[in-house]
């Protein structure tokens, strides 16, 4: 293995940054303490014309980590599931549970009944929050049987339940979707609280004890195994992503932000953490809406978006764009995967801004790259950040390789997880050493350049970017076998115009058992998976090409996929 010295004479360093970032001993809700303090009538959340105060914030945090602890028995590190759309219930529950010295456990909540219980059972989390419209996909694991699949025995016991509306303004001229808008409904099911009634109790917690080396958070991603993992990250991690970000991009307390990426991603996630720590507003989204976001930058004056690719075409073919005025934007940010260069010239014409890409995912609680503000590159990942080691690696036998070759890309940084949960196997595939230090193979290939800037070549690990949704395949073929009449399946991409890549499963059926259709076996993944998972694509075959040893071969199924897609994009030949 060739020695690195981990220098790059030559790379590009921003002047206005230092090359280590000293980050705070201290956990996250001490964030919320200072902010607090220093602004305590200052918006911390905008809902719709609806405004919060750090000092309200800081309260009804504490209230509810005061119910978590005396009525629902959380104790320090217990894990609780935060199962919701963005909303101030989303960033009330985040910081109430860190302040009853509890792990969040974010969870989409387009998940569906199967997979929350996976989460329930691996993490044998007894609490959760849920919205009242996603009532019906988790109250059923309130039941007994649900618990019995616990390895505690305990299962779910205590579901606090939020209705959007609590947190509306008593008037708007805003559009509210109808799921916001929608009156607190009764609750009869036992276990389950509503958050109003949660808030009434005005409980006190005990003392703050989560220090930097305790866990934080515990956000989920899947992998080849099929199953979700919990990726372990400590207030110590969370805090030096957040402070990096706050430091790379200026953030100051009069900053105003867009929060429409989901909160219980990783990126919008740390987009929230920063904003607090800064004493900033967020102005929150609880889904995409161009026509809404416009409107909302135009009324608070909002200073940044951090928008996915998708976000950022949506917004720019709006037909009425120009009557809004989105001049206080200063900053429009994001990732996933690479603009476009005839959108990010369309915004440099709009706005007159750069759309600057960042790197990062869930095992590195979001980004260890960002693209230096004032200088960025197109469809780049852009420069490794303070006390972040980034390198080039053989995927074989993990050799450093030198500025311009392709390979995978590894990191060595203070916002690595400490692992996944549970998973000490998957760990040893995940990490290496090099130079005495824990590397995180990120599985995906690509290069650096001269001057330090990353570039994303393709994917090591077999996955799908559906509109920004990573699609794990394994994951959707663990769900597929559920369904009875699904003998064999393999999850591939097809092409999407729309999307970019769509899931499609090639299916095997059991003979014996009445065959459904390709439409009737997709209705069917949308109740048992979230929609971004589902195949929109199934292909019936009577056998998968399989290896010597038993092992589907999916690579030869997404060649031929592959080769279909690139034979119809091809024009015919003039005879």
């Amino acid at each position: 293995m060739s020695a690195y010295t981990g220098a790059r004479p030559h790379a590009y360093w921003p002047p206005s940054q230092p090359r280590h970032l000293t980050v705070p001993q201290t956990s996250l809700v001490y964030n919320i303490e200072v902010s607090a303090a220093r602004y305590p009538d200052k918006p911390c959340i905008i809902f719709y014309d609806k405004a919060i105060t750090y000092r309200e914030f800081k309260t009804q945090t504490e209230h509810i980590a005061g119910f978590l602890q005396q009525h629902c028995g959380v104790k320090a590190g217990d894990r609780v599931l935060l199962y919701l759309q963005n909303s101030p219930q989303f960033v009330l529950a985040y910081y109430g549970i860190l302040r009853a010295n509890a792990v969040v456990v974010p969870v989409n909540p387009m998940n569906r009944t199967v997979e929350l219980a996976h989460y329930l059972h691996d993490t044998g989390a007894t609490t959760a929050f849920a919205p009242q419209d996603l009532l019906a996909e988790i109250a059923p694991l309130l039941d007994a049987p649900a618990a019995a699949a616990s390895p505690s025995g305990a299962g779910l016991q205590h579901l606090i339940v939020a209705a959007y509306s609590d947190y509306l303004p008593v008037a708007t001229d805003l559009a509210v979707p109808h799921f916001v808008a929608a009156p607190r409904e009764p609750l009869s099911r036992q276990g389950a609280i509503p958050w109003h009634d949660m808030m009434a109790l005005a409980c006190a917690p005990g003392p703050a004890t989560a220090g930097p080396d305790d866990l934080c958070a515990m956000p989920y991603t899947s992998g080849t195994t099929g199953q979700p993992k919990g990726c372990m990250h400590t207030h110590h991690g969370v805090m030096y992503g957040l402070v990096a970000s706050v430091q790379w991009f200026g953030t100051q307390q009069d900053a105003v932000t867009l929060a429409t990426l989901p909160l219980f991603h990783v990126t919008g996630m740390q987009g929230m953490n920063s904003q607090l720590f800064a004493g900033a507003t967020i102005v929150i989204l609880p889904r995409w809406d161009r026509d809404m976001a416009a409107r909302l930058v135009e009324r608070y004056r909002i200073s940044s978006l951090q928008l996915i690719v998708t976000m950022v075409v949506d917004l720019l073919s709006h037909p009425a764009l120009d009557q809004f005025d989105l001049s206080s934007v200063r900053s429009v940010r994001g990732g996933g995967a690479a603009m476009p260069e005839a959108v990010a010239r369309k915004l440099q014409e709009v706005l007159g801004l750069p759309y600057v890409e960042g790197y990062g995912m869930s095992e590195t609680m979001a980004a260890t790259h960002i693209n230096p503000p004032e200088r960025p590159k197109k469809q780049c990942l852009g420069i490794a950040l303070p006390d972040v080691d980034a390198r080039i690696v053989d995927p074989l036998d993990l050799r450093c390789l030198p500025d311009g070759e392709v390979g995978e890309i590894v990191v060595h940084a203070p916002n690595v997880m400490r692992g996944y949960w549970k998973q000490p196997d998957a760990d040893r595939d995940a990490f290496i050493e090099l130079d005495g230090k824990r590397f995180l193979r990120t599985g995906d290939l690509g290069h650096v350049d001269a001057e330090g800037y990353f570039f994303m070549v393709d994917r090591l690990k077999r996955m799908i970017n559906a509109s920004g949704f990573k699609v794990w395949p394994a994951e959707v073929e663990a769900l597929l076998y559920r369904h009875p009449a699904i003998r064999e399946a393999c999850v591939i991409g097809t092409s999407d115009e729309k999307r970019g890549e769509s899931v499609k499963a090639v299916v095997v059926l059991r003979p014996e058992l009445p065959a459904p259709g390709a439409e009737e076996l997709i209705a069917w993944a949308h109740q048992n998976m979230a929609a971004y998972k589902c195949p929109r694509v199934i292909e019936f075959v009577p056998a998968l090409p399989k290896s010597q040893a038993g092992k589907v071969q999916w690579r030869e199924l997404q060649e031929r996929e592959n080769a279909r897609a690139a034979a119809a994009a091809t024009p015919p030949s003039a005879s």
